[in-house]
């Protein structure tokens, strides 16, 4: 920008030459201009100018401050507009179930000190983008994946308990989401329940076997979890041994992987691969990715990558289907934020201890005592004895 040049008085200024110069560096030629003293000159009349140049300059300003003022009003109510739209379009992500009302009064009591109990469910649906990820060809959905953890007073550590799939229960008499009534039954395989009556006759299965009030309920569908892990850039596992299962299509050397979306999924269903082929050699592996998983997400720089927190949250949130305490973007984040102490690397993992059934060798029941002694331990907030840890069925990993 050219710097404006100011009057000097060692600038010529020669008698009666007609040429003045302006403060800016230009010329302005008009006729020549008499100093002499005894020629009355007429008083100068750039005072009104400069007046009326004042007025335009002060409502020019006046104009200016009134564009910049409306301007920001316009971001401030854009940036509103903005968090309002991200907000309601995470918080329209989440899907909810209403369990307490579909189970009614016939639960177990809630107990002061019973800490936290959230039943979490990895949904295996065939249908919409699940399709697509090797899920096999069998019809309608399953609870392929079900932990319950808990979370003891103080909120420092927690538990996990895995329910093999192919575990047989007594199902209670439950209430469909259509409303219509369905009996109870014994010798019903665990992961049944879920596409014959629903999600609520799932958590109250677990809560009339375990006698462990359910808190809250959380389910994650197979798209969503493969969304999920992209998302944070993938999650790293171990493995101490080969692994080739051409059912899942999970093909691994021995030694650490890093997992996108994809290979995840294979990993957390591969079932021919490891153990006896069973759904208990499974289990181990969904544990250990579990773990990896939570470390993953608590070690992301949330608050330094504002984009990639809402890629975060809406992938999580659009997977997610929660009972109707949770089923709020707030309420999910206020009790993501009271469970800050947990640490995942801390978390104890269980698979509920079961033996081999009897009359079909390819189910397993759940083994006494051991499995009335790890729910009571839950139930009472206490330390899980060595004992109920110990499953009869060996064909685990964990």
């Amino acid at each position: 920008m050219p710097t404006k040049r100011q009057p000097s008085s060692t600038d010529p200024a020669p008698h009666g030459s007609g040429l003045l110069l302006l403060p800016s560096g230009h010329e302005l030629r008009g006729p020549a201009v008499s100093h002499d003293l005894s020629t009355p000159v007429p008083p100068a009349r750039h005072a009104p100018s400069a007046k009326r140049g004042n007025r335009r300059a002060q409502k020019k300003k006046r104009r200016t401050g009134r564009i910049v003022l409306f301007s920001l009003l316009a971001l401030v109510v854009a940036l509103g507009g903005t968090a309002y739209w991200l907000y309601s379009d995470l918080d329209g992500n989440i899907k909810g179930v209403d369990i307490n009302d579909a189970i009614g009064k016939d639960r177990p009591e809630k107990l002061p000190t019973s800490g936290q109990n959230v039943l979490i469910l990895g949904s295996d649906s065939r249908a919409g983008d699940n399709a697509e990820l090797n899920t096999g060809k069998v019809a309608g959905a399953r609870s392929d994946t079900a932990l319950v953890m808990h979370i003891p007073e103080g909120r420092t550590k927690a538990v996990a308990v895995s329910i093999p799939r192919d575990t047989l229960v007594t199902r209670p008499d439950c209430t469909k989401p259509d409303g219509s009534e369905v009996a109870a039954a014994e010798r019903v395989m665990f992961n049944s329940i879920y596409s014959q009556v629903g999600p609520a006759c799932v958590v109250k299965t677990v809560e009339k076997m375990s006698g462990v009030r359910m808190d809250h309920y959380v389910e994650i569908d197979f798209a969503g979890f493969k969304d999920l892990v992209d998302a944070i850039d993938g999650v790293t596992v171990t493995v101490d041994q080969d692994i080739h299962d051409p059912s899942s299509g999970l093909d691994l050397t021995a030694g650490t992987h890093r997992l996108d979306g994809t290979r995840s999924l294979e990993f957390v269903r591969t079932r021919h691969g490891v153990g006896d082929g069973s759904d208990l050699g499974r289990i181990g592996l969904q544990q250990e990715f579990m773990i990896a998983l939570l470390g993953e997400i608590k070690k992301q720089d949330l608050l330094g990558s504002p984009t990639k927190t809402y890629k975060i949250a809406d992938t999580l949130t659009a997977a997610l289907t929660t009972d109707s305490e949770l089923a709020s973007l707030t309420a999910l984040a206020d009790f993501g934020r009271s469970l800050n102490g947990v640490d995942p690397s801390s978390m104890e993992t269980i698979m509920l201890p079961v033996a081999y059934d009897k009359i079909d060798p390819n189910r397993v029941v759940a083994a006494e005592p051991q499995a009335s002694t790890l729910w009571k331990a839950i139930r009472s907030d206490e330390e899980i004895p060595e004992s109920a840890k110990k499953s009869p069925a060996t064909g685990g990993t964990s």
